[in-house]
């Protein structure tokens, strides 16, 4: 295992478990708008570190190569999608079941991995995916209703890395790119709000300004390390480090935002998190044997 990679992913996972947080302090400005200033407040912090490290050359290259183009693109309208269900989500209450979507995130992950680069699943692995597949059920019940944001957002963030995979980039780079493709849209739409005096950013505090600005920092910081580390891991070992994002999430949810969560609901997430620890104990048996065989 990259060593480097694993503190990559450590490092970003455990900044998005914190993330609720800091939403919920925008929590007067619609979610829209803060997706809005998310884009395009990323797009600066980032275009400021190409340029303090001197990459801008690399990023203006791929502008003229179209698959880039396109990979990137797709990436962009995943990520914007996922940003704005989980802001929304987060101000709506609903941090238990934005949870639940990092919980099922890894298990899709591991899908992936054998649907686009071949990996092969052993039974253990797929005994996991079926748990998750019965707790995601038995909660479409409990509901109501499929846990729609929590597969939004399980399956948008999934796709997402499995493009961040093959994408040709750096890290920064490639977020770069995403985030200057998002925030041409984003920025217009903002000047227009600003103009017409209906925007938040200056009519409501300098606190919430000051929020909305650093959104870029607080979105950018764990994206840069995500991607550094879906570059040097296994797709199958990104994904079963997910679960400390969640778990941060979930603890926050109940017991500091007392968000329901009944008996009915324990059983559902309860399968999940089964499936979650048979994943893990399946992989680290797999690679101790994979240690002990000879090269």
């Amino acid at each position: 295992m990259n060593r480097q990679g694993f503190w990559y992913a450590f490092g970003a996972y455990g900044l998005w478990g914190l993330l609720p947080i800091y939403w919920k302090l925008l929590q007067a400005v619609p979610a829209f708008e803060i997706l809005l200033h998310r884009m395009v407040w990323s797009l600066l912090f980032l275009a400021l570190l190409l340029y303090a490290t001197g990459r801008w050359r690399g990023l203006r290259a791929s502008l003229r190569d179209r698959r880039t183009l396109w990979i990137y693109g797709a990436a962009a309208i995943l990520l914007t999608g996922n940003w704005w269900i989980y802001i929304w989500a987060v101000n709506s209450g609903f941090i238990v079941e934005t949870s639940l979507g990092y919980f099922i995130n890894p298990l899709v992950n591991v899908v992936l991995g054998v649907v686009f680069f071949k990996e092969r699943l052993r039974k253990l692995q797929w005994l996991a995916i079926g748990l998750a597949a019965l707790g995601v059920g038995y909660l479409t019940l409990v509901y109501g209703r499929p846990p729609w944001i929590s597969l939004a957002l399980a399956f948008s963030f999934a796709l997402y890395g499995t493009l961040k995979k093959i994408a040709p980039l750096g890290a920064s780079e490639g977020l770069t790119l995403e985030t200057a493709l998002m925030s041409v849209p984003a920025l217009a739409v903002l000047t227009q709000w600003q103009i017409a005096g209906t925007a938040s950013l200056g009519s409501s505090g300098l606190s919430t300004d000051l929020l909305l600005i650093g959104s870029g920092v607080v979105t950018a910081i764990p994206l840069l390390l995500f991607g550094a580390a879906a570059r040097r891991l296994p797709l199958s070992m990104v994904g079963l480090m997910q679960y400390i994002a969640p778990t941060i999430q979930f603890l926050l949810g109940v017991w500091v935002y007392a968000e329901p969560f009944d008996l009915q609901r324990l059983l559902g997430f309860a399968c999940i998190w089964l499936a979650l620890a048979v994943m893990t104990v399946e992989g680290l048996r797999e690679r101790r044997r994979v240690q002990r065989s000879p090269a």
